[in-house]
């Protein structure tokens, strides 16, 4: 006894429920508990309340009986002139199954969130909270909060064995409660506070303790779920709204909206707007704005700056109610360094690689997951899962996927370890990523996986049975970056950059792609997109209808981020807001008003949208006149009807210009860039022109179109009678 009783003394206890709690000894029967801030302590009888005497002054009571307690029984105690009364942690048994702790051995715990983390349950009969967590290196794991003050003496947790849980139900514990883990290395008997990874909400920073929660959620979205399990994704519009919730518009004197503020305000806009599903960059908790919720330390708790996960889900039930989609930005790539969090966790590189050539991301200052430990599999894919079912979440977008995929990126030689094989391929999480996308769209009919991912690796939204990643849709890194580095050379110049702007037909289909202008081509120095124009004021915005009006008409879904749709002057910063203030200027309100054009013709002509993967849903008219800096193109839908877009790239208007067209007949100017409406000079062509029968660029007819400066137009055939 001397060993144990000091062990608990120490917390270096590996097996509480061996000593503390009711025991048989002999003939008789002995309750422990260890409470080293009580002055006495009481157990609730047969015949009343039974006095423990104090055994040992740091705190350890006991009591021998002749017979032994029914169970649970209650403990009561006095502590600082409060009396306090609780049944005893230590005569409830452990409920983790072991085919649980075998599936996530295996990296197959698909729900591993149910099973570890802090939990409102009820064991025999009893309201409590049950904890657990994986600490494979621990000496001793207890569950501290203010409940114990933090004393992590009071309640350390039952292990299970090899499997490295750990676990403990504290009874009477509520929803609000705060906590983390004390655990002891042990190996080096180091003792540190780490927050819950499975903690599904935390303290508003900069606290970083995790609180039991438990959602009463009510969904009325069954309507949109349904229809989403059918959805066709590939030949419907998606038209994304990327978001940061914490800047795209702020409270008076600066206040950051909750959830059901920013809901009420942001669904009227969309829809106006004509966007299909907002993005939203991460939510999940992060410790620092200026991350922008890319170094997470919650992964499965929408941030607290904002509100309670119910708030949370409110905000995404409400959107679907209202037509919208939600998609996420996922960081399965990496984690931060903070050591409260994820890294080092029980004392040792547990999520992460030991050896830094594998572990760490150079550039971000952030640990890299260890893909090949079937634990890690389990947290990242149960997730993922926890996103898409508990949140309704529509769609993961997947964060720096070209980071995860080789080992030698962002690195030198010497500075990375290879693969079996020799090669550079991250095989561990290239295995994850396939599962993780077989996963979502088995498990979440409808649910769309899009990845960020800037280098050429093939068929990253091909199906894993052919050899692909699985992804749904993949992010167009190098259209965007070729459109933007064209579009920003002075027109002047771009007959001799000419290629810049056709190249992405070579391999416009090769993945089902997305085009994005995203929230970080507007930042650290890269200037807005309207600041990226070239020309005086007048040309910079008709130059930003331009390129908006070409990602429109260009085949892919789309993706803008806040504040482009109103040509916002200045880069994003998330410690402010999108400049409403510039919607009264007319050229900003052109802008809007274009952008929400282009959405709502998106939507309405099949032809921008129903072929966005297809080959057949593409045809140059002119590839070729670099010399005037004009592209013309059509749009095809699956029945074959068509669009015709033409693109004037230069300040020059283009009178009688002349191009071919497939059939003869009355074309309609459905959408000028030009336009007054937008605020641009109304030139070019309105109403309808008719096709003249001379043949033209392979055509059998042609138009002949009055070309309007740095701008676009695009006509639709009538029919006839």
């Amino acid at each position: 006894m001397d060993s144990q009783l000091q062990a608990i003394i120490d917390a270096r206890h590996h097996d509480p429920f061996s000593f503390l709690g009711q025991h048989q000894h002999q003939k008789k029967w002995i309750i422990r508990t260890f409470l080293p801030h009580a002055s006495r302590v009481e157990v609730a009888g047969p015949a009343g309340w039974e006095p423990l005497e104090r055994r040992h002054p740091a705190g350890l009571f006991e009591l021998v009986r002749p017979e032994a307690l029914s169970r649970p029984y209650r403990l009561r105690w006095e502590a600082d002139g409060h009396l306090h009364e609780s049944f005893d942690p230590y005569c409830f048994s452990p409920e983790i199954s072991a085919f649980d702790l075998h599936l996530f051995a295996e990296g197959r715990l698909w729900e591993a969130y149910r099973t570890l983390g802090g939990h409102v349950v009820e064991q025999e009969g009893i309201h409590g909270v049950r904890f657990a967590v994986w600490a494979p290196n621990a000496e001793r794991v207890s569950v501290v909060g203010d409940f114990n003050r933090w004393d992590g003496r009071v309640h350390p947790m039952y292990s299970h064995g090899s499997s490295g849980v750990w676990e403990l139900f504290i009874p009477g514990l509520e929803p609000g409660a705060r906590y983390k883990f004390e655990i002891r290395n042990r190996h080096s008997g180091a003792v540190f506070l780490k927050t819950d990874p499975y903690g599904s909400r935390f303290e508003h920073r900069p606290g970083t303790a995790a609180e039991v929660f438990s959602s009463h959620y009510d969904w009325q979205d069954g309507q949109w779920m349904q229809a989403r399990a059918s959805w066709d994704w590939q030949t419907t519009p998606i038209s994304c709204y990327e978001v940061h919730l914490g800047s795209w518009r702020r409270g008076e004197g600066g206040r950051t909206l909750s959830y059901r503020e920013i809901v009420d305000q942001i669904i009227p806009y969309v829809k106006e707007m004509g966007y299909t599903h907002i993005e939203l960059m991460p939510v999940a908790e992060h410790p620092l704005d200026e991350s922008w919720g890319y170094q997470v330390t919650g992964y499965f708790a929408p941030t607290s700056r904002h509100g309670s996960p119910d708030d949370f889900r409110d905000f995404v039930d409400r959107c679907h109610q209202a037509g919208i989609g939600i998609i996420l930005d996922w960081v399965p790539g990496h984690f931060p360094k903070d050591a409260w969090a994820l890294a080092r966790f029980d004392g040792t590189a547990l999520y992460e690689h030991e050896d830094p050539r594998l572990g760490e991301h150079q550039d971000w200052g952030t640990y890299i997951f260890n893909y090949g430990r079937n634990e890690v599999r389990s947290f990242l894919l149960a997730n993922a899962h926890y996103w898409l079912s508990e949140f309704h979440i529509d769609g993961l977008r997947v964060d720096a996927v070209a980071s995860m995929l080789y080992l030698d990126y962002s690195r030198k030689a010497g500075e990375w370890l290879p693969n079996r094989f020799g090669g550079r391929e991250n095989i561990e999480a290239i295995d994850f990523l396939r599962d993780m996308n077989v996963f979502v769209h088995e498990r979440h009919p409808g649910a769309v996986t899009i990845a960020e991912e800037s280098t050429a690796w093939p068929m990253v939204s091909r199906p894993t049975y052919i050899g692909g990643l699985g992804f749904s849709m993949k992010w167009n890194m190098g259209w965007m970056n070729d459109t933007l580095r064209y579009m920003s050379q002075d027109p002047i110049h771009r007959q001799y950059h000419h290629n810049e702007i056709t190249f992405s037909q070579i391999y416009a289909y090769n993945e089902n792609f997305v085009l994005p202008l995203s929230h970080d081509e507007v930042v650290h120095g890269k200037r807005s997109l309207l600041d990226k124009m070239p020309g005086d004021a007048w040309q910079k915005f008709a130059n930003l209808r331009l390129l908006f009006t070409y990602q429109y008409t260009h085949p892919g879904k789309k993706l803008n981020f806040m504040g482009n749709e109103i040509g916002q002057g200045a880069e994003w910063q998330v410690s402010g807001s999108v400049h409403w203030d510039l919607l009264s200027r007319h050229w900003h309100e052109g802008i809007q008003r274009l952008s929400r054009d282009l959405n709502h013709l998106y939507m309405r002509e099949p032809a921008l949208h129903e072929q966005d993967f297809s080959q057949q849903g593409f045809q140059w008219i002119d590839s070729n006149d670099a010399h005037h800096s004009v592209l013309a193109y059509l749009r095809r839908d699956t029945a074959g009807e068509i669009l015709v877009v033409v693109l004037n790239f230069t300040p020059v208007p283009r009178p009688n210009y002349r191009i071919g067209v497939p059939q003869g007949g009355t074309y309609a100017v459905i959408f000028n860039s030009d336009s007054g409406y937008y605020a641009g000079s109304n030139a070019g062509n309105g109403g309808t022109l008719q096709a003249d029968s001379q043949e033209w660029m392979g055509f059998p007819y042609s138009l002949c179109l009055d070309l309007p400066p740095l701008a676009g137009l695009i006509l639709k055939p009538q029919q006839e009678g």
